[in-house]
C-alpha cells in the first residue's frame, strides 16, 4: 500500500514526484488532482493510468487534495493511493442522472447485494443528485456501509471533473464495490457536541420544528442557550445545529449518535425554528454546537474508536473533507489528516475537500457537510463485518 503526493505546478514532474516509490500494478488506484491542475486532467489521468496499470482506477478533481498527514490548500495539487488487496472482489459501476430517472432499482444495474460488503462512492454533484443517489443505494442494499464524496474545483466554481480508468468521466457518479475478503470501516465526524439536553419534537410541519416537550421550539432553544456557561455561550454565536436522534430509544445519547443537520431560521411569531432536513413528531432532537475546539475533539473521539474496533491495521484509508473545514476552521493546517496519522499511524490515505461528504451514521448514510468522512479499507472481520 502506497501514497504519494505533490504540490509542483507543472503536471508533468507532478505526476513524476506523486508516483516516485510507488509500486505497479496495485488492485485500486486513487487518484485526486486540485483545480489548478484542470486543463491537463486528461494528460494526469491517462499518464498515471498507464505508468501504474491498476486494476481499476478512480478519483475526482478538488479544491485542494489530502496526503497522509498532509493537507494541500491553495497550491497545485495531487495525491494518489494504490492499495493492493488479496481476495477482494472489485468492481467499477459508473452511474448517469438518467440511471436514477428510469426508476430501476440500482441493484438490477449494479448487480446483487450479496457480493457487496460495502460502497465507495464519488459524485459530480453538477450532473447528478447525489442525495438521490444515496436514498436509492441504500433502498438497494441494505445495512451496507456508503463512504465517499463530492467532488469540487475551483472555489464558487460550478464544474467538477471525475477520473475512471484511463479517462475523464461524463460526469454523474463512480461506485466502487467492494467485496470478497476486504470491506471499509467508517469513521464519520460531522464536527458537533452536543449541548443542553435532549427533547422530544411534539409539533412539526415538514422541515420546521414547532414544538419540543409540548413548548415553542424556539423558547427550549433560547433556554438551552441561557443555561450554557459563559465560555461556551460565547463559542456557541452562529454554530448551533440541531441533532436528530438516529435511536430515539437509545438510554444514552453522546456524539456520533446524532445527524447534524443547519439550522435554517426562526420564526418569532409561532415560536418555530427551521432546519434543513424534513422531521417527524416523535424524533429526538438536542441541539449541537460546532467549531473547531468540537470538531477537534469528536475527530479524535471517533478515531480513536476506529482503532480499537478494528483490532489491526488497515491497508488505507480515503478521507472526504469539506470545504468548510482545512485552515478556514481550524486556523492550522493538516488537521484531519494529521488527526488520522496521529490516531492510527502512518496510514497510507488520500482524498479532497468536498462538495459534500458521504457517509453512514446509526448505520443508515446521508449526505453532510462540514463533515470529514474516512472510508478504512479493513479485512471481513476486522472491524468491518
Amino acid at each position: 500500500m502506497d501514497t504519494g503526493a505533490s504540490t509542483s505546478a507543472d503536471w508533468r514532474v507532478a505526476i513524476d514526484q506523486a508516483l516516485h516509490g510507488v509500486r505497479t500494478s496495485p488492485d485500486i488506484a486513487f487518484l485526486f488532482a486540485s483545480y489548478h491542475h484542470s486543463e491537463r486532467y486528461p494528460e494526469i489521468v491517462a499518464a498515471v493510468h498507464e505508468r501504474l496499470s491498476p486494476g481499476i482506477l478512480l478519483g475526482c478533481s478538488g479544491q485542494a487534495v489530502i496526503t497522509t498527514g498532509r493537507e494541500i490548500e491553495g497550491r497545485p495539487g495531487i495525491t494518489i493511493l494504490t492499495l493492493s488487496l488479496p481476495g477482494a472482489e472489485l468492481a467499477l459501476k459508473p452511474v448517469a442522472a438518467t440511471d436514477l430517472d428510469a426508476g430501476t432499482p440500482l441493484a438490477d444495474l449494479l448487480g446483487p447485494p450479496d457480493g457487496v460488503n460495502a460502497w465507495v462512492l464519488l459524485s459530480d454533484p453538477f450532473t447528478i443528485d447525489t442525495e438521490r443517489l444515496v436514498a436509492a443505494l441504500a433502498e438497494s442494499y441494505p445495512e451496507t456501509p456508503i463512504l465517499g464524496g463530492m467532488a469540487s474545483a475551483f472555489p464558487g466554481g460550478r464544474s467538477a471533473y471525475l477520473f475512471e480508468g484511463a479517462d475523464v468521466a461524463a460526469g454523474g457518479a463512480l461506485l466502487l464495490a467492494v467485496g470478497g475478503a476486504w470491506t471499509v470501516h467508517p469513521v464519520v465526524s460531522q464536527g458537533a457536541a452536543p449541548i443542553g439536553e435532549s427533547w422530544t419534537i411534539t409539533e412539526a410541519e415538514r422541515n420546521v420544528v414547532v414544538g419540543i416537550g409540548g413548548r415553542p421550539a424556539l423558547d427550549v432553544l433560547m433556554e438551552t442557550l441561557r443555561a450554557l456557561p459563559a465560555e461556551t455561550q460565547n463559542r456557541a454565536g452562529r454554530n448551533l445545529l440541531a441533532g436528530l436522534a438516529m435511536n430515539e430509544y437509545a438510554d444514552e445519547l453522546g456524539r456520533g449518535d446524532f445527524l447534524i443537520r443547519n439550522l435554517l431560521g426562526v420564526d418569532r411569531e409561532r415560536g418555530a425554528i427551521a432546519i434543513n432536513d424534513n422531521v417527524r413528531v416523535g424524533q429526538t432532537l438536542q441541539f449541537q454546537l460546532r467549531d473547531a475546539e468540537a470538531a477537534t475533539e469528536e475527530l479524535n473521539a471517533l478515531l480513536d474508536q476506529a482503532r480499537e474496533a478494528m483490532g489491526g491495521e488497515a491497508a488505507g484509508g480515503l478521507l472526504c473533507a469539506c470545504n468548510g473545514r482545512g485552515q478556514g476552521m481550524f486556523g492550522a493546517p493538516d488537521h484531519d489528516a494529521a488527526a488520522v496519522a496521529e490516531r492510527l499511524g502512518p496510514l497510507p490515505i488520500a482524498g479532497l475537500f468536498c462538495n459534500g461528504e458521504i457517509g453512514p451514521v446509526g448505520g443508515t448514510p446521508f449526505v453532510h457537510g462540514f463533515t470529514a468522512s474516512l472510508a478504512l479499507f479493513v479485512p471481513v472481520g476486522e472491524g468491518g463485518g
